[in-house]
């Protein structure tokens, strides 16, 4: 073999090599950018699953405000409908 193809496979050799490494360092800068895009995710999920709890503790407080309306209802039909008392005096 002579020189020059000697030093054509060695440049092959070495150019694989670099693309290689290039190619897993580009890896691990996606495993970065995917651990952040992750970690905002889970804070995004716990967010959300926050505002769901503080969602259903309103409504549970609401549902319990609507049945003091209702039993207060009928109180105030009853007494709409007596009939007027006359002032003393």
């Amino acid at each position: 073999m002579s020189l020059k193809k000697k030093q054509l496979a060695v440049a092959r050799t070495l150019g694989v090599a670099i693309l290689a490494t290039v190619g897993l360092s580009a890896c691990a800068t996606y495993d970065d950018e995917f651990a952040g895009i992750n970690s905002r995710l889970d804070q995004v999920d716990s967010r959300v699953q926050s505002a769901a709890q503080s969602a259903e503790s309103a409504n549970q407080s609401a549902q319990q405000a609507n049945r003091r309306l209702d039993q207060i209802e009928g109180r105030v039909q009853q007494l709409e409908a007596a009939p007027r008392r006359v002032p003393r005096g």
